[in-house]
């Protein structure tokens, strides 16, 4: 017990000196947050009041659906900025106040010194990928229905001419969907073997079941079934019939925004199930997918390049740091939807376009470290 004690004391790995770092780099990294995001808060505020008004949205609405999923979405989505601006801001401090130059002539090493600034990256990584991977999606789900009631941005909520493949053989068709009330019109489903028909089935209308406890179960009403076995065809034709069908209301309307609404093991599953049906759409969820992971690697890239340029003591303060700090991050998050955007509409694969912006940035940081101080 006592050897057990021995080998998770976090004091034994965790100095003076690594907690007094831990702390300034997160607390800094919480001031930040609150400081630009109650900001922008200020400006969305002002920006909407207007429309709050007119579609009459209710305060508790407004606060609690809205504003409390508004303020973790644009946390974590600019957390590479307020990881930067925490590093350049107190490590510009310490350097100032000649406690850089004390440690390095006390004999700690850069390398050393780095180890504190990467312990905080590991906090804040796993907060903000389990935040981007959990908790934020639903919290998008509830702020996209408050805008599509009080901002008035209107979902995709109908699809017309829709087909895909449901099973192994298995086509479905959907003339018209209407995803408000879950009801197609126009319903055939055709299975082949062997690249031939053998049956076909229609239906004037299908109705997904919302209250079942077991996902593709849809109601069909007016349906008819053609069997062919040979030369021989049977028919059986009814007015309502409870069936299993394996596919779901998201896989036939796509609305913009779509993709952050899944959890990550749904988007996995969401893309697996897309591909075995052969659809080409997937390309914006592969995307969400592993930037997701990509993202929660940038504190680690951004911290080193930060505590590399701040960490010299020169004239003229924090500011020249500052500004380079605030240009690269937002050219991080730029570089983010410019590489998602060329892998939606120029084929980039999924997964490079992700972690393009960390492959960039890592060669900086790379140079960055090599002309630090030590």
């Amino acid at each position: 017990m006592k050897r057990f004690k021995e080998i998770f004391n976090l004091r034994r790995y965790i100095s003076i000196l690594d907690w007094y770092i831990i702390k300034k780099f997160i607390g800094t990294y919480i001031y930040s947050i609150v400081l630009i995001i109650s900001i922008s808060i200020i400006f969305d505020v002002n920006e909407n009041l207007a429309k709050f008004t007119q579609y009459q949205a209710p305060l508790k609405a407004i606060v609690l659906d809205y504003y409390m999923n508004f303020v973790p979405y644009f946390a974590n989505l600019f957390s590479p900025l307020f990881v930067f601006i925490a590093v350049i801001f107190f490590t510009s401090k310490l350097a100032g106040n000649s406690e850089i130059i004390s440690m390095l002539a006390a004999g700690v090493s850069f390398k050393r010194l780095m180890r504190p600034y990467m312990i905080s990256c590991v906090l804040i990584s796993l907060v903000s990928f389990y935040l981007s991977a959990y908790v934020i999606p639903h919290g998008t789900v509830i702020r996209q229905n408050f805008e599509t009631l009080y901002k008035n941005k209107r979902k995709n909520t109908a699809a017309d001419n829709v087909q895909l493949q449901v099973g192994k053989g298995v086509i479905a068709y959907i003339q018209h969907y209407d995803n408000t009330y879950k009801r197609g019109y126009g319903f055939s489903l055709d299975k082949f073997e062997n690249k031939k028909l053998v049956s076909h089935l229609t239906a004037a209308e299908i109705q997904y079941d919302t209250i079942s406890d077991s996902k593709f179960h849809w109601t069909m009403r007016t349906w008819k079934i053609r069997e062919l076995k040979g030369l021989k065809e049977q028919i059986t034709s009814g007015f309502q019939r409870d069936t299993t069908i394996l596919m779901e209301p998201t896989d036939l309307v796509y609305s913009k925004g779509q993709q952050e609404t899944f959890t990550s093991p749904e988007l996995h599953d969401y893309i697996s199930k897309q591909i075995d049906r052969g659809s080409g759409n997937v390309v914006q969820y592969q995307v969400e997918y592993h930037k997701r992971i990509a993202s929660s690697f940038a504190s680690f890239i951004l911290t080193t390049i930060g505590l590399s340029l701040s960490s010299r003591k020169r004239k003229g303060g924090m500011g020249l740091y500052l500004g380079i700090g605030l240009a690269l991050s937002f050219g991080y998050i730029m570089l983010q939807t410019v590489s998602a955007t060329f892998a939606i509409n120029a084929g980039t694969p999924p997964m490079l376009a992700a972690w393009i912006p960390n492959i960039i940035f890592a060669v900086v940081a790379y140079f960055c470290y090599r002309k630090a101080p030590n």
